[in-house]
């Protein structure tokens, strides 16, 4: 079965933004935004608004 893809993945990419950006665009750790990017742990519902706003 393929893993579901991770959009927050693909925005970053197609528009050639770093995670380092997202995390301080949020004001969350580095750490934080690359376990939103791999799957490692899900964002709650607030920061997702947050995210989609900010790209």
């Amino acid at each position: 079965m393929d893993k579901p893809k991770n959009r927050i993945k693909e925005v970053l990419e197609e528009k050639g933004i770093k995670q380092m950006w997202l995390a301080d665009k949020l004001g969350k750790s580095f750490c934080t935004v690359n376990f939103y990017v791999y799957n490692r742990q899900q964002p709650s519902v607030d920061v997702l608004f947050q995210i989609a706003n900010i790209l």
